[in-house]
């Protein structure tokens, strides 16, 4: 099912940049550290196929979709939404999505289908069933008017604006990533609530205590992921906190790309998804037999 020029190109195409949280800037910063003598890309083994009682978890952008220089320029592959379909048929709906995006952008990316999800790192949240979730608050005037200032002095950032969320990205100009930094943790002074999340060349102000964590916590309660197996598949440190929670619940967790991590298992970019995920779905609907149909011809033969 993974496109051939897709999974040819993937490799060029995947860019992985950003750093991690630094010792000076820890209370601000979110999440887990990170081992330093974790397993790098050739250490860790590729993970085990799915099997009929996973509940996967799916980060979207450097896991599902190559990352792209701007959020918006995003491509989606044409494996991505028929896999996910498929996958999602085999474990009985127990598929869902931890992401930084919002809800409404993962839907338009992935028309026609609404998967279970969480958006804004934990911010938004969509049960299987359809219910949803959200915190609804603004971030501080303070943090407001020092991303404003950013934006202002560097037209080469890109602010984005995302529900209770405010997001720096420099990906454009790596170079401002210490100014970016100091500026936004000078800015979080004694704002206890807010929290600064440190992903792929991108800094975001966002609500303390919800995150990709609390998410998979809450859905693992739910129908139809309760009494499953958590697997979670991601490639940036924002996704460590949903690993810890899986290994802790007795899943799985899956790093996509280099760097240090906590995650047992390790595919190279999307592609790798691609066939990971391709290979589970075919090994699932082989365990559930031959159609209805093609049991009665068998029989009658």
């Amino acid at each position: 099912m993974c496109n051939r020029s897709f999974a040819g190109s993937c490799a060029d195409s995947y860019v992985r940049a950003g750093g991690s949280p630094t010792a000076a800037f820890r209370g601000f910063c979110y999440g887990p550290q990170v081992n330093a003598n974790a397993a790098e890309l050739s250490e860790l083994p590729a993970p085990p196929l799915l099997h009929e009682r996973s509940a996967l978890f799916l980060d979207f952008d450097g896991t599902l979709v190559p990352i792209a220089p701007r959020p918006q320029d995003v491509h989606v592959a044409p494996w991505v939404v028929p896999t996910l379909q498929q996958v999602q048929r085999a474990l009985g709906g127990a598929l869902a999505l931890l992401s930084g995006r919002p809800l409404e952008q993962l839907d338009g990316l992935l028309k026609p289908l609404q998967f279970a999800a969480a958006g804004v790192h934990g911010v938004q949240r969509r049960a299987a069933d359809g219910r949803r979730w959200a915190q609804h608050v603004e971030p501080p005037s303070a943090i407001a008017k020092a991303v404003h200032a950013l934006a202002q002095h560097h037209p080469e950032l890109l602010i984005e604006k995302k529900p209770s969320s405010l997001a720096v990205h420099y990906r454009a100009a790596p170079e401002l990533e210490p100014i970016c930094r100091t500026t936004l943790v000078a800015a979080l002074q004694g704002q206890t609530a807010w929290v600064l999340l440190v992903g792929h060349a991108v800094f975001e102000i966002k609500p303390r205590g919800l995150n990709k964590a609390s998410a998979l916590r809450a859905f693992i309660a739910e129908q139809p992921f309760i009494g499953r197996v958590p697997i979670v598949v991601g490639d940036d440190v924002t996704d460590e906190d949903a690993f810890a929670a899986a290994l802790e619940a007795g899943g799985h967790a899956i790093k996509v790309g280099p760097g240090t991590t906590i995650a047992r298992s390790r595919l190279g970019d999307p592609s790798a998804v691609c066939r990971w995920l391709t290979a589970s779905a075919d090994a699932l609907k082989a365990k559930e037999g031959p159609e209805p149909c093609q049991r009665h011809h068998s029989n009658s033969a």
